[in-house]
């Protein structure tokens, strides 16, 4: 019987994300938007928090494409997805499109994390760099993005595409406009 102590860092990675998967997955009571009320008077972290909680519903995209928001804390946001075939393109890889948006959701809700109550923001520009072609082999990625600068108009981001393994596939930057919410 294989123990975790006689699992590889790749496998005990890919067990974790796996995990944690569930955990997320569980909470989700249906996918949807979230009611003007779930928002108000809520900092952007709070707004992640009721997320991960289950309180607001997951986005419709994510199960459109099959990923989720897995982790969320001040100045950085993680995003899990499954690659699968129905996300391949002409040349039997994962489409470059399904890559940019879990990067452009993990670098721009890094950027969220940090506002105040009474903001939001858009994404004005998001660069991405396809460094290692995504099949379905890849059992599960990770989007993760961190803030580079957070200011009172304009916040920026990079995030990393990485497997369990942790090789790299993708890179982005973003630059996001602070705005006040409706």
């Amino acid at each position: 019987m294989t123990t975790v102590n006689d699992l590889s860092t790749t496998e005990r990675t890919l067990a974790e994300w796996q995990a944690r998967d569930a955990e997320v997955r569980a909470r989700i009571r249906h996918t949807g938007l979230g009611r003007p009320e779930q928002f108000a008077g809520k900092t952007g972290m709070q707004v992640f928090e009721a997320l991960l909680a289950g309180e607001i519903p997951a986005p419709p995209i994510s199960a459109t494409l099959n990923f989720s928001l897995v982790e969320a804390t001040p100045g950085r946001a993680v995003f899990q997805g499954r690659p699968l075939f129905e996300h391949y393109n002409p040349l039997g890889t994962v489409h470059g499109g399904w890559i940019a948006t879990l990067l452009d959701s993990a670098v721009a809700c890094a950027i969220h994390t940090l506002l105040p109550a009474g903001k939001t923001y858009t994404t004005l520009e998001l660069k991405v760099n396809y460094v290692k072609g995504l099949t379905e082999q890849v059992p599960l990625v990770r989007a993760i993005g961190e803030v580079i600068y957070s200011g009172g108009k304009i916040g920026t981001s990079q995030g990393r595409l990485v497997g369990p393994d942790g090789t790299l596939f993708a890179h982005a930057t973003t630059t996001c406009i602070v705005l006040d919410a409706r």
